[in-house]
């Protein structure tokens, strides 16, 4: 079995020093590949590194959530930086990209008029370059695919990470050409909509990812009350990843090593970049 972890911030604070060390625990477990997306221009080549010296992937873009301190002239560093890494094929989409409407500072103007600028700004470098998206979509699935349809394209592919939608809207995403990211938050019995989503949906559709250090599943979550009496919160890390594709193979009632290959599978339509990576032969 090998697994993708198709959203893994490895460059986040809360590693540390300790990227090299997590990232080879998480090979043992069998993730072959992690994706590595950029927040925003000041870690572009933390990513880029990272992404190298681990035998991993990237994507380079600015999240919505730090559109706020962003400059317009970041637009045109993103727009440079695909030029110059146009060929690395370690470079693997454009991404995290998208619209956050749960930020409540977020969801009235300026910030949302911004926020949907630098969205469709993306979209279009994307489509300049030929690259994939990794979509951002919290509480805004209908106005990110009212951009996706807005720059018209006709070979979208891509990554609606950490979907949570509905299924009408799950089926716009794959009618599209993407796929939907499923990772820590559909291992809560709580998740009801989500466990019915990644029960239900086309096999063909799903992907696996862990958002790490974020989005942590049941098993590292700690109550409000357990950090107050001194329990630490645990943290994400693409390690999980296998047991969080157990979950989801055992609501789907197919075996762990069929979900793995179908979710490798799926990662690679995708990003279709991911292929190459796949054997030993590419140079780091």
């Amino acid at each position: 079995m090998r697994f993708i972890d198709t959203h893994c911030h490895l460059d986040a604070p809360e590693f540390g020093a300790s990227g090299p060390a997590i990232r080879a625990e998480a090979a043992r477990q069998q993730v072959a590949l992690c994706v590595l997306p950029a927040v925003e221009v000041a870690n572009f080549e933390a990513v880029r590194t990272l992404a190298h010296a681990g035998g991993d992937s990237y994507a380079l873009g600015i999240h919505p959530l730090y559109v706020k301190a962003a400059q317009d002239a970041d637009l045109d560093r993103l727009d440079a930086a695909l030029q110059c890494y146009r060929n690395d094929p370690r470079l693997v989409a454009v991404g995290e990209i998208g619209l956050d409407f749960f930020v409540p500072e977020l969801c009235v103007n300026p910030l949302r008029e911004r926020q949907q600028h630098f969205y469709v700004a993306q979209l279009k470098l994307a489509r300049k370059y030929g690259l994939p998206v990794v979509l951002h979509v919290r509480r805004a699935v209908d106005q990110v695919l009212k951009g996706l349809r807005t720059v018209a394209r006709s070979d979208w592919h891509g990554i609606a990470h950490a979907f949570n939608g509905s299924a009408q809207q799950a089926q716009s995403f794959i009618d599209l050409g993407f796929k939907l990211g499923f990772g820590g938050a559909l291992t809560y019995e709580r998740a009801l909509q989500l466990r019915r989503l990644a029960a239900s949906l086309p096999l063909d559709a799903l992907v696996l990812e862990t958002d790490a250090p974020d989005m942590p599943p049941h098993w590292l979550y700690r109550t409000m009350q357990q950090r107050e009496s001194g329990e630490a919160q645990g943290i994400n890390s693409p390690a999980e990843l296998p047991r969080i594709g157990a979950e989801l193979a055992a609501l789907r009632g197919i075996s762990l090593a069929d979900l793995a290959e179908a979710t490798t599978r799926n990662a690679l339509a995708a990003l279709p970049r991911l292929g190459a990576l796949l054997s030993p032969c590419l140079p780091g």
